[in-house]
């Protein structure tokens, strides 16, 4: 009888799964995001919090909180986590603030926005692939995203205009439609060129009239998908 209760007690304090990608998800934002210089608190906490496995389909989960992107279909992918980390603190969110995300995918990028701020929305030109992440938001909970299927060159004008944006897909130019509905003050983060050559991430801020660019560093992401 007190064997079967402490192993009771085991299975009570220890759950398995939960536990394990905890674990992961802290060694994960440990050694990938704080040693490479990330140090906005709200991401950090945010990259802790979301459960990158619950984002991945089934046949690579185990290489959830792994430092590369990860296939999610349709070819599409769920971004590295330093990336995610990396253009979310770049915007500098805050809790009362607006973001818009173009390029909802996984959905990852959108859940980790909606831990910091107060309304994330988010497009996906991808029919499939807003289906799943609509449902997948709304089962872990998230009542502050809000999910559209449409071009996302055009943003969300009806909610504009929004503190920061976050493209999460390369586009050979910026549209102007986005920094249009960027707020006086706002920042955005993109990736800007082609499918098949150097990509570089910017950082946009308006201020007034003014847009100021800045070049952050070279990466990869797939292209920016537009109706035809």
């Amino acid at each position: 009888m007190k064997t079967i209760i402490i192993i009771l007690l085991i299975l009570v304090h220890y759950p398995p799964d939960q536990d394990k990608y905890q674990k992961e998800r802290e060694r994960m934002v440990r050694t990938q995001i704080e040693y490479r210089g990330i140090k906005n608190q709200h991401t950090l906490d945010a990259m802790k919090k979301v459960p990158r496995h619950k984002f991945v389909p089934d046949n690579v989960v185990d290489h959830s909180y792994t430092d590369r992107p990860l296939p999610i279909g349709y070819g599409q992918t769920i971004s590295q986590p330093y990336i995610v980390a990396y253009m979310t603190e770049a915007i500098n969110p805050k809790p009362n603030q607006k973001v818009l995300e173009i390029g909802t995918g996984s959905g990852y990028q959108a859940a980790v926005l909606a831990e910091i701020v107060s309304k994330v929305y988010t497009i996906e030109i991808i029919k499939e692939l807003f289906g799943t992440a609509d449902k997948r938001l709304k089962q872990l909970g998230y009542k502050n995203i809000f999910c559209k299927a449409a071009d996302g060159y055009y943003g969300w004008e009806e909610h504009a205009p929004f503190d920061a944006i976050v493209v999460t897909a390369a586009a050979e130019h910026i549209p102007p439609p986005l920094i249009a509905q960027l707020k006086d003050g706002g920042k955005m983060i993109i990736p800007v060129g082609s499918a098949f050559l150097n990509q570089t991430l910017i950082l946009i801020e308006k201020e007034g009239r003014e847009i100021k660019t800045t070049s952050l560093l070279p990466v990869r992401f797939v292209p920016f998908t537009r109706e035809k």
